[in-house]
């Protein structure tokens, strides 16, 4: 069992460290004049801009979350599970804190951003659910949540998720991480 652990801790220490610091890739912010604004009764907390100072990445619009075929209820449940369990450490719109790349005192990391601008993106929808499950103790220090959240919950709470991300990282993480899996 404690190789098992180390093991575990190992891997979340080397994506912690690995991906930490990636960057997303480099998009054009979207024509103001080409993009029509969304109606206010399209607009949801998906379709907000993160509130970070140095999010630049453009927010999807509700057409394109559209496109990506995602069950609009599973979205609002979502948004629901995330706002009671995950928005006060992530963030309200999954933007995390500023220093989230910097380790506390207590040799842990600060949760980070959810919404396109970190790693979460390089994980598969599968990995996704296992991290929120089993969480990710050692320096990530995210509980557990199985047991906590349902498996409906967990699952909606992921596809709001991918609602956060610009349309750029959306389409790389469905060809280069989805689309390779075999479940």
């Amino acid at each position: 069992m404690s190789a098992r652990y180390l093991l575990l801790l190992g891997m979340v220490t080397g994506l912690v460290v690995g991906c930490g610091k990636s960057e997303p890739p480099a998009v054009t912010p979207p024509q103001s004049a080409a993009t029509p604004a969304p109606s206010p009764a399209a607009a949801t907390p998906s379709t907000a801009a993160p509130a970070t100072a140095d999010a630049a990445l453009p927010a999807p619009t509700p057409q394109s979350i559209a496109a990506r075929k995602l069950d609009p209820e599973k979205i609002k449940r979502g948004a629901a599970v995330y706002r009671t369990h995950c928005a006060s450490c992530h963030g309200p719109n999954g933007e995390a804190t500023p220093n989230w790349r910097e380790q506390g005192a207590d040799g842990r990391f600060p949760p980070p951003p959810l919404d396109g601008s970190a790693h979460a993106w390089h994980h598969s929808t599968g990995t996704l659910e296992k991290m929120i499950r089993e969480g990710s103790p050692g320096v990530g220090g995210m509980p557990a949540w199985n047991g906590k959240l349902t498996n409906q919950e967990i699952d909606d709470v992921i596809v709001w998720i991918k609602t956060l991300w610009p349309d750029e990282i959306y389409d790389i993480w469905y060809k280069e991480i989805e689309s390779k899996q075999k479940d």
